[in-house]
């Protein structure tokens, strides 16, 4: 690696699962001390270094400072999630008239890719690209039948710098039959930074969707086409605090308990603005780009203290949020839903791009 390159890059040993395989992290430097660590267990973005109006540059994610505590529990901190993000109810589906019964691991339905999901797994470093847009591929075959999902499916991660201070994430994926697939990651921000003892509920939060999908107590989508938002508290398409109107009475707040809700983003096949995120303690804001047909929206309802993580910090309720693009949930049960339907022959291909900033 040239002397050039290591400034923008560099690969380290992260630690080794049980059975001794080495978990490796990548480290992509940008500008102005952005930082992005991404590692090979799960996938996933371990750190993310955003200078706030000051020049400050912090970590903003919660996770865990070594592998023992995301071994410990799951968290799914950071991590990419599949085969399927969300939820599939009842934990099956049929698919050109064969029934699937898939892992169940959140009551009757299945969750995350069920038991032993993509974050779960120790991806490869397929390629690694220094120079100005330093790049890490991670890769990972799930075989057929895994977590009951029918075909081998061979799925890429793409983690790029594509500006000085803007990470992108492509998903990539290629079945040998037909399945369903929806990739996302889940990490959890906090733009007052990781260790700052800061909620995000002063975090003012736009969506651009003029819908959502309201749930039934076990979180699934009801059997009802999709709401507007109009004179709800979901209505986030000009930007409002996540606080101003979650303790508001309303059903679809107190089923999740707060938001941990899917947004159904304005169609188009490009990428474009599903969301932003501002900090105004910080000053840090966050553009976040998709071409993924829904956003989940989720304000951290369930860290509820129980769980150390960076820095030995206790995670409490709404200490970070969530906004994940994905399928919307239980779309392999919804012909109504844009599909998640892959065949052999077919790149699934899906982008996200968080691009960060600051306001006076």
């Amino acid at each position: 690696m040239s002397a050039a390159s290591k400034a923008n890059i560099d690969r380290a040993p992260f630690g080794a699962m049980p059975d001794g395989t080495l978990v490796e992290q990548v480290t992509l430097r940008g500008a102005d001390g952005f930082e992005a660590v991404i590692m090979t267990y799960g996938a996933a973005i371990h750190t993310l270094k955003v200078p706030d109006r000051a020049g400050r540059s912090e970590d903003i994610l919660l996770g865990n400072d070594d592998l023992a505590g995301y071994l410990a529990q799951r968290r799914y901190f950071g991590a990419t999630i599949g085969r399927y993000a969300n939820r599939i109810g009842a934990a099956r589906f049929t698919l050109d008239g064969k029934s699937h019964q898939l892992d169940v691991n959140n009551g009757v339905n299945m969750l995350h890719g069920g038991n032993d999901g993509f974050d779960r797994k120790v991806w490869r470093i397929a390629a690694i690209e220094d120079g100005p847009q330093p790049a890490v591929v991670l890769a990972y075959t799930s075989p057929h039948g895994e977590g009951g999902f029918p075909g081998e499916l061979t799925a890429r991660a793409i983690y790029r710098l594509s500006g000085p201070t803007e990470l992108s994430l492509t998903y990539e994926a290629t079945t040998d039959r037909p399945t369903m697939v929806g990739l996302t990651n889940h990490a959890f921000f906090n733009l007052n930074g990781a260790l700052s003892g800061c909620d995000i509920l002063d975090h003012r939060l736009m969506i651009s969707a003029d819908q959502f999908l309201a749930v039934d107590a076990g979180a699934i989508p009801l059997a009802t086409p999709p709401r507007t938002v109009d004179g709800t508290p979901f209505d986030f398409r000009k930007l409002t605090a996540i606080g101003a109107r979650i303790r508001n009475k309303d059903e679809q707040l107190q089923i999740g308990h707060g938001y941990d809700h899917n947004y159904c983003l304005r169609p188009g096949r490009e990428v474009q603005l599903a969301a932003r995120l501002e900090a105004p303690r910080t000053g840090r804001t966050m553009d976040l780009l998709t071409d993924q047909p829904g956003l989940q929206f989720y304000s951290g309802n369930f860290l509820d203290g129980t769980y150390a993580g960076k820095g030995d910090r206790l995670y409490r309720q709404s200490d970070a949020v969530c906004l994940e693009p994905h399928a919307w949930p239980d779309t392999p049960n919804r012909p109504d839903f844009p599909s998640a339907r892959l065949d052999p022959g077919q790149l699934y291909r899906r982008t996200m791009i968080y691009r960060f900033g600051t306001m006076p």
